[in-house]
């Protein structure tokens, strides 16, 4: 359980700022923060795992992935357990998956699979927190009170190069009558680092002819130079009113990225042009929302882009399960609907990374918020669930990382024999994020401050080192 204090602090936060003050307090020995800091880093460096990964695909099944129904089954379980698929063997000796994920087995000595992801979040707006920030959420909705996003700390650090955003989300928005339910999760954004860390969120289908980035995107009658020009004009009068505002500058980094986003795109336009791509390579990915959308992350990083998160579509279509949230004909729709476009893309992101050359620098990331109910017809949360399907359950689920200093061909943790709770070595989400943190070559003592001025450690959890080379 989640603890607060009056200030509605976390314990996380309110243990990483103790940290920063008992560091300020060794300056009285002669060690203060910057040597402490300097130290940490340097033992990091000395890693061949740390640092390996320049970019992130983090791959986010929204809805939460029934996990003994896709790389942790039960064959032995009770009926109720096991369900109705079976495992099949991968190219690595005693690591069996899914039948229904028959290109990813054979791509499993690439793959780390962690069995024993836990926390306690059955709700996916706040759920979602935990996985894409390693933090539990806080207590506030206030999206600027939450935690950063992997993504947006990359930003404030600086990472990425070229005129390209460091931090791209995509979330499809397909033509449907389903709710948005993704609009609201928390951890999407750059929380207490402020607005000008946010990601570049797309919407746009990308399988639709008409795909396009919308931020990107300069009205027909305004020129790159007009554009310009009117940039200057405007830096000049800006630069008069900070002599007598000091509150605007988060406005003014928020208008100077637009403004190299705007003229970006006359440059690199080609960066979301998938019609470069061969139609054999658009087809490898899968002709649809999904697919497309992993294609493109595949182009930013290439690019230089730091972090690119994709988001699962709903496919709108009535009366099936809307993303990974099986409450109803959990293996209809698994099946016939999730994990077929789940494996093409994984499988065809990973090959299409190696060929590239690009797979030892680019970290891979598939999960969901949390995983499914240990027994068909469980109840444990308000939405319940229909005799074919699962409830909401974060007591046990996984997570798998490929490329980018990742041990391939590893499973790590394990679960009890009802998939129910780990069985040995619980990860919690702030760990697995800082095994990603330690990928990208974030310090474990990395701090950054929030927009008023206070320091944060920024991955307070400890990587696990038996899923790095």
């Amino acid at each position: 359980m989640k603890k607060t204090c009056c200030s509605g602090l976390t314990d996380s936060t309110l243990f990483a700022r103790r940290q920063l003050l008992r560091a300020g307090g060794l300056s009285l020995f002669g060690l203060g923060l910057p040597k402490l800091l300097e130290s940490a880093a340097a033992q990091q460096s000395q890693d061949t795992s740390f640092g390996r990964a320049k970019s992130c695909i983090l791959l986010f099944m929204w809805g939460g992935p029934a996990h003994q129904d896709t790389w942790d089954l039960k064959p032995d379980a009770p009926v109720e357990v096991r369900g109705e698929f079976n495992p099949i063997s991968t190219r690595v000796p005693g690591i069996q998956i899914c039948e229904h994920f028959p290109e990813i087995s054979k791509r499993v000595h690439e793959l780390a699979i962690v069995r024993s992801m836990t926390h306690t979040d059955v709700n996916h707006t706040s759920g979602t927190h935990f996985m894409l920030t390693g933090e539990p959420p806080p207590p506030i909705t206030d999206v600027r009170v939450q935690w950063p996003h992997v993504g947006s700390v990359l930003a404030g650090l600086g990472r990425g190069s070229g005129a390209l955003p460091p931090f791209v989300s995509m979330r499809p928005e397909l033509e449907n009558d389903v709710p948005r339910f993704v609009e609201q999760s928390q951890g999407q954004f750059a929380g207490w680092l402020g607005g000008v860390y946010d990601p570049l969120t797309i919407d746009h289908d990308p399988n639709r002819d008409d795909y396009h980035v919308a931020d990107l995107a300069l009205q027909p009658e305004i020129s790159v130079r007009r554009l310009l020009a009117r940039n200057e004009l405007r830096a000049s009068l800006n630069q008069q009113l900070a002599q007598h505002v000091t509150s605007f500058d988060a406005h003014d980094a928020n208008r100077r990225r637009a403004i190299g986003l705007l003229t970006s795109a006359a440059e690199q336009r080609g960066a979301f042009d998938l019609d470069e791509e061969p139609k054999a390579t658009r087809e490898r990915y899968g002709l649809n929302p999904h697919g497309q959308s992993v294609l493109q992350a595949r182009r930013l990083v290439e690019r230089g882009v730091p972090l690119v998160t994709i988001f699962w579509p709903s496919d709108g279509i009535k009366n099936v399960s809307v993303y990974w949230d099986t409450h109803s004909r959990n293996f209809i729709d698994l099946k016939q609907r999730l994990m077929p476009v789940a494996d093409q893309a994984f499988s065809a992101l990973l090959d299409d990374l190696s060929q590239r050359g690009m797979l030892d620098e680019t970290l891979v990331v598939w999960t969901g918020e949390f995983g499914r109910t240990p027994k068909v017809g469980q109840r444990n949360s308000d939405a319940g669930a229909g005799k074919d399907g699962r409830d909401h359950w974060p007591g046990c689920y996984t997570s798998v990382l490929a490329g980018g200093g990742v041990r391939g061909g590893t499973v790590y943790g394990k679960s009890d024999r009802q998939a129910a709770f780990p069985a040995s070595d619980p990860v919690a989400p702030r760990d697995l994020i800082a095994t990603v943190y330690h990928a990208l070559g974030v310090p474990a003592g990395q701090t950054l401050n929030d927009t008023s001025g206070r320091p944060h450690f920024v991955r307070p959890g400890t990587a696990i080192r038996d899923l790095l080379t």
